[in-house]
Formats: C-alpha cells, structure tokens, sequence
C-alpha cells in the first residue's frame, strides 16, 4: 500500500493529543457531542466528530492517488486508529465522503437511506441526529454557544428561526421561554424534523408553527415589527428549483439581512451567521442601530481557531 506507516503514526499521535485535550473539556462541561478533529493533517483530511457513544468521521474529497483496494485499506486503518484512541469501537463509526462542491450544488444532499438516528443531548435539550443519511448530522455543533445566547435572550419574545434546518434554535428559544417561535424552511423533511425535536423536548408548547416557504419570499410577506428576536443562518449558495430566485449569500446578504430587520420590533435583535469563508459583511448598506460581531464570543472550545463561519448580532 502506497501510504507510510509513519503517516499513519502522525495521525495516532495527532488524534491521541488532541482527543486528550477536548474530551477532557467536554467532560469538565457536561458536553456529549464535540468536534475533535478537523483536517488538523493533509494525509488524514477527515472531520471527525463524538455523538455521545458514537462517532461520526466525515472525509474531504480530494486526489490521494491510492486504487481501490489501496484506498480501502487506507480507511480501515484510520478508523481503526480512531477506536483505538477514542475506545467506540467501529460499528459504532459513521463514515462519510464530503464533497468539495463543485458547480453549485444544494447544501445538504442526502447520501444514504439507513435511518440511523439517535437521541443526543446538549444544554439539558433533546435532539435527533442521524449520522447515516446525510452530510451533516441535524446538529451544527458550532453553534452552541449561540444556541445558548438565543435561548438567554428568548424569554417573553416572539422569535422568528430562518433557514432553520432541523430547529435547534428553536428548541432553545422555547427553552428560554418565549412566547411564540416560527420556524421556516423549504425542505418539508427538515421541517418534519423540527417538529420532532420540538414533540420530544415541548410536546405541550402549543406556540411553536413550521412554515414551509421560500425564505426570501416570506420575509417580503411578513408584516413589519413581527418580531423581537431573529435567528438567520442561511446557506452559501441555493438554487433550489423551489425558489424563486437564486441566494448568493454575498450578493444578497443586505437586502435579507434589512428584510430583518424590517420584520423586527424597535430594539429587537438579529442573530445573523455565514460559513462562507470569504463573506464582508456590507455594513455601511444595514438599516441597523448597531452591528456587532460575536464570532469569536460564539466560537467553540472544540473549534478554537478552527471556526469557519462568521456571526453578528445585530440591533434594530
């Protein structure tokens, strides 16, 4: 096999180190699902990630030379480097292939139909995460500290999540005690899952509605001073045949960004994130009181350094 042991032994020892380091912070806060690796070697580039008992490994596609039967044995080594330093033995392991988009594609295809869902916990809330079926889990563990900003900020207010994906602000916004939240999306499947999490967290809380629609065109919709806190976490990059138009996050951040706003009451509050890497906020263009960027206040023990989004808190 084209791969040398040595490169095998830097991802051990890489592993083992900084394994050592997160674990023993995510212990110390009560944390059960974490990042602990992140492309930290060109010859291991994985994501890899701990799900309670569980482990979810996702690989960066990219040219590495080896046949198939070279490439097979590349990856049953890692993984066996990976139970051996995190002790969750392999069927226990979820391993997926992670496109480096190419053209533009939708941001989270579907890549299997084994329905391996589990019940995880963070911040004494109850989440599905499905580590089988698609690229990403149903938990954005990046934003778990925003996640608790919403939820300190929520209480009493009429909270409106965007692009929610799987509701996780939404559980936390109702956590914290507001009165209303709304939570919209195109993908009736994301939506489906934000209604589970909510019956497994709230199955009393009757002020929760999912809105199946098109954000943008929502937002036009949406009577102004509808809110007091908003959350938008949009994609990079959408053409979705639903849509009425194309999202260039870059191109068309103002014009969201001050539908918002719009839709805010005086003194409310947007929480606004990106993960595109080359993203410049045009603040100049923002009918806001105030822009304030919590990136780093809203950065992860476990992302240190490795943060790939951006975030604002930003004020009407």
């Amino acid at each position: 096999m084209n791969q040398p042991i040595g490169k095998f032994l830097s991802f051990q020892n890489r592993l083992q180190k900084v394994y050592r380091h997160i674990s023993k912070q995510a212990r110390r806060q009560g944390i059960t699902c974490y990042r602990i690796y992140d492309h930290d070697l060109p010859e291991a580039p994985f994501i890899i990630e701990v799900y309670d008992d569980k482990i979810y490994v996702s690989e960066y596609k990219r040219q590495h030379n080896l046949a198939d039967d070279e490439y097979e044995a590349w990856i049953e080594e890692c993984l066996k480097i990976i139970a051996g330093v995190t002790g969750i033995e392999e069927q226990n392991m979820f391993l997926k292939l992670r496109q480096r988009k190419e053209g533009r594609l939708g941001q989270y295809q579907k890549v299997a139909g084994e329905k391996s869902e589990f019940i995880v916990e963070e911040g004494g809330l109850k989440f599905i995460v499905n580590l089988s079926d698609y690229l990403d889990t149903g938990l954005f563990l990046d934003h778990r500290i925003t996640r608790q900003m919403v939820k300190e900020q929520s209480n009493g207010k009429r909270v409106l999540n965007l692009f929610c994906y799987t509701g996780s602000f939404s559980m936390y916004a109702i956590a914290g005690g507001a009165t209303e939240v709304v939570s919209v999306d195109l993908s009736k499947t994301y939506l489906s899952w934000v209604e589970r999490n909510g019956q497994l967290n709230f199955p009393d809380y009757t002020n929760h509605q999912t809105i199946h629609a098109d954000v943008l065109q929502y937002l036009k919709k949406l009577p102004p001073e509808s809110f007091d806190l908003v959350i938008m976490d949009p994609p990079t990059f959408s053409n979705s045949k639903r849509m009425e138009a194309i999202l260039d996050i870059q191109r068309d951040h103002v014009y969201l960004i001050n539908d918002c706003i719009k839709a805010l009451k005086k003194g409310g509050v947007l929480y606004f994130s990106t993960n595109y890497t080359k993203f410049g906020l045009h603040a100049k263009n923002i009918k806001a009181t105030t822009i304030k960027d919590i990136t780093k206040a809203t950065e992860p023990f476990d992302f240190t350094g490795k943060l790939k989004r951006q975030c604002f808190l930003i004020t009407k």
